[in-house]
C-alpha cells in the first residue's frame, strides 16, 4: 500500500519575505522596534507573527494583517503596496486533521523512523489534492508494478521534497523499487528494520511555495519472491479531494473475488464487491482522508473470517 504523510523538505522563503528581509535590514531596524512601532499606530503585531513574516513560515493575511503590512511599508521608508503586492493568493482549500492514515501505532512509529532516516520532518505540510494511483496484477495473482500520478500542494512555506512510503504493515518484505517518473527525481531511500515501511524522497524539479501546486509521478517495481500480495491500495494524512485506486488484473488472472478495505485512524471496514465485469476494478474518492482506500481479492472460495473487519 502507498502512503504518503505530507512531509517535505523547506527551502528559502518566498519573494515576499525576500522582499521585508531586505526592506528591514536596509534601514537598519530590529523586529523589537518595528513592533513598537506598529503598536504606537494602533497595530498590535506580535514578535513571532513578525518574525514568521520575515521568515516566510506564514504570510499577512486578514484586514488587521494588511493593514499593519501597509504601516510596515511606511515605516521602512518603501513604496505604497510594495510588498503588499508580493503577496499571491494563499488558498489551499479546506485542509482538515494531518492524521496518520490507519490506527497502528508501532507502524507509526516505524514510518517516523523512515521519515527521519530520509531527512524529512514528520508530519509536514504538503498534501496530495488529486491522486490516481494504478496497480498491476501479474498471471498468478500478485501485485507487480503500481504507477502513480499526483497532483501536490504545499500548505505552508516552500517546500522541495515530499517522502513517498510503501507499507505492508504486519507482513515484512523486500524493499520495492521506488523511481520518480516524472516532476523530479530520487534523491534518498530509506527502509526500516521491520520490513513494513520502505521509503524514497522525490525532490521537486522546482521548490514549491504555498498555496502553489505541482504535478508529479512515481512508480515502484516489486520483487519476485517476497510474500504473497493480493492487495493494493492508496493511504493519505490530509484530505484528498480525489482518490483513485485502478487495479488492473492479467487476463488469466481474474480474481473469484474481491473487497474493499477502507481504514481510518478510527478503524477499518470491509465491504465485499460484487463479480468483476471485465479485467479490473477501480474505486473513486472524493473529498477523501486521512484514511487508507484498498482493495483485496483472491480466488477460490473466499475464507469467512475475510469477512470480518481487522
Amino acid at each position: 500500500m502507498e502512503y504518503t504523510n505530507g512531509g517535505g523538505l523547506h527551502s528559502s522563503p518566498d519573494g515576499f519575505a525576500g522582499a521585508l528581509r531586505d526592506a528591514i535590514n536596509a534601514r537598519p531596524v530590529t523586529l523589537s522596534w518595528l513592533q513598537r512601532q506598529l503598536k504606537d499606530r494602533g497595530n498590535r503585531v506580535s514578535m513571532a507573527t513578525l518574525s514568521y513574516w520575515r521568515s516566510g513560515a506564514r504570510r499577512p493575511e486578514g484586514p488587521q494583517s494588511l493593514a499593519a503590512l501597509a504601516d510596515i511599508e511606511e515605516l521602512l521608508g518603501l513604496e505604497d503596496m510594495a510588498l503588499t503586492r508580493l503577496l499571491r493568493p494563499n488558498r489551499t482549500g479546506p485542509l482538515g486533521p494531518n492524521q496518520f492514515p490507519i490506527d497502528q501505532l508501532e507502524l507509526e512509529r516505524a514510518v517516523m523512523d523512515v521519515y527521519a532516516a530520509l531527512g524529512t520532518p514528520y508530519p509536514d505540510t504538503s498534501r496530495e489534492v488529486t491522486t490516481h494511483s494504478v496497480t498491476d496484477v501479474d498471471a498468478q495473482g500478485e501485485v507487480s508494478f503500481c504507477s502513480t500520478r499526483s497532483i501536490v500542494q504545499s500548505t505552508v512555506g516552500t517546500i522541495t521534497a515530499i517522502p513517498f512510503l510503501e507499507i505492508t504493515p504486519g507482513v515484512r518484505t523486500t524493499a520495492p523499487r521506488i523511481e520518480a517518473v516524472a516532476g523530479g527525481r530520487i534523491a534518498a531511500r530509506s527502509s526500516h528494520p521491520n520490513g513494513e515501511v520502505h521509503g524514497a524522497l522525490f525532490e521537486l524539479d522546482v521548490p514549491l511555495a504555498a498555496p502553489d501546486t505541482a504535478m508529479v509521478e512515481w512508480s515502484v517495481a516489486y520483487p519476485s519472491g517476497v510474500p504473497s500480495s493480493r492487495d493494493t491500495g492508496h493511504a493519505v494524512a490530509r484530505q484528498c479531494r480525489e482518490l483513485l485506486v485502478w487495479t488492473r488484473f492479467h487476463p488469466d488472472a481474474v480474481p473469484d473475488w474481491c473487497e474493499e478495505m477502507v481504514e481510518t485512524p478510527s478503524g477499518l471496514t470491509v465491504t465485499p464487491l460484487p463479480p468483476i465485469q471485465g479485467t479490473s476494478v477501480h474505486q473513486v474518492r472524493r473529498a477523501f482522508g486521512p484514511g487508507a482506500l484498498q482493495l483485496r481479492w483472491g480466488y477460490g472460495p473466499r475464507d469467512a473470517q475475510e469477512d470480518q473487519p481487522g
